[in-house]
């Protein structure tokens, strides 16, 4: 009974923290807007040139995965390690970070890569893109400083009091997604200690972490990850063509905003949903675009981009289905 309460408190604590998040901040949204400009405000081709590249960067993820996992001896069919990434993000809209471990599931089914393994090169995979997205957070941060100055002199904002803060709605969304990152790590740290107890375990996974050094093509790997990096860039920045009230928008801004989602992304929330609306909406106030209209493109943009992920794990599930009925490798 007590493990049947955990497992339904790490399924619906996701769902209820981003349900709260997503209240606050669309309380007094007017949804008609948004379903206006979905039908008739907005351009559908910019849309799904934007999913095209959607797609993309879970394709470069995928071939990015094979190539570690090839200094371990085990060659899984490409095709296998994409749809093994449709499927991990498709999972992960379930139970928040379940994607890592579902897609280390697939590959063990069909291709017979012992799961230890590849959970190792996830993590591998992890700390490369950690570092990556540090790095571009540095580089916004340093292009776009005189922006958030220059917002604060000409609105004449000032540090807030402590009386203001403890009143405001947006100190306790941050401070619940503190909290469920906080309930996810600690849930990461029980994980672990189950798995140090299966013996071999932890040193297959410390073989997988490994495995990068000995990755055959390194100016490849550094390619797919930049094209990883770049997709998903693109994924957002081109929806701001979707719309006339965003198309006037820079790239510069755009990469602010998509610095901005990446982060508020680790909260343990669907897709993100909730903090991912809260940080795109605050941001694109910044540069000029009005509470309501940055609602409808969070509202509207989120939506569509998880329906993908939905239709690509769909997708994946029939394809891996058909395509290893043998179970054979080329």
């Amino acid at each position: 009974m007590k493990k049947l309460i955990k497992k339904a408190l790490k399924l619906v604590l996701p769902i209820v923290l981003g349900g709260f998040i997503l209240f606050w901040v669309y309380r007094d949204f007017d949804f008609s807007k948004a379903g206006d400009v979905l039908l008739r405000g907005m351009n559908w081709w910019w849309m799904l040139f934007s999913l095209l590249f959607g797609i993309l960067a879970q394709l470069f993820r995928g071939w990015r995965w094979r190539q570690t996992l090839e200094p371990l001896g085990v060659f899984p069919k490409r095709n296998d390690c994409v749809n093994a990434i449709f499927v991990s993000y498709a999972a992960s809209l379930v139970i928040p970070r379940l994607g890592e471990i579902s897609r280390c599931g697939v590959l063990a089914k069909y291709d017979n890569v012992s799961f230890s393994k590849s959970l190792g090169t996830v993590v591998t995979e992890r700390l490369v893109d950690t570092l990556t997205i540090l790095f571009i957070t540095g580089i916004t941060f340093l292009l776009q400083m005189p922006v958030f100055i220059t917002f604060l002199e000409q609105t004449g904002t000032k540090i807030p009091s402590l009386v203001h803060l403890l009143t405001s709605v947006w100190f306790y969304i941050v401070l619940f997604c503190l909290i469920g990152v906080l309930v996810l790590l600690y849930y990461l740290r029980k994980t672990l200690f189950f798995y140090e107890r299966v013996k071999g375990f932890v040193l297959n996974i410390c073989e997988g972490v490994m495995s990068l050094k000995n990755v055959r093509n390194i100016p490849l790997f550094i390619f797919y990850t930049l094209a990883i990096w770049g997709c998903y860039f693109f994924h957002f920045y081109f929806t701001f063509y979707c719309f006339e009230f965003t198309s006037h928008l820079s790239m510069l801004a755009a990469l602010v905003m998509f610095v901005g989602g990446t982060f508020a992304v680790i909260v343990p929330t669907p897709n993100g949903a909730g903090p991912w609306h809260f940080a795109v909406i605050s941001m694109m106030m910044l540069y000029g675009v009005n509470v309501t209209e940055a609602g409808i493109f969070a509202l509207i943009v989120h939506g569509i981009q998880t329906f993908l992920v939905v239709l690509l794990g769909v997708y994946a599930l029939v394809a891996l289905s058909f395509t290893n009925k043998n179970k054979t490798n080329y």
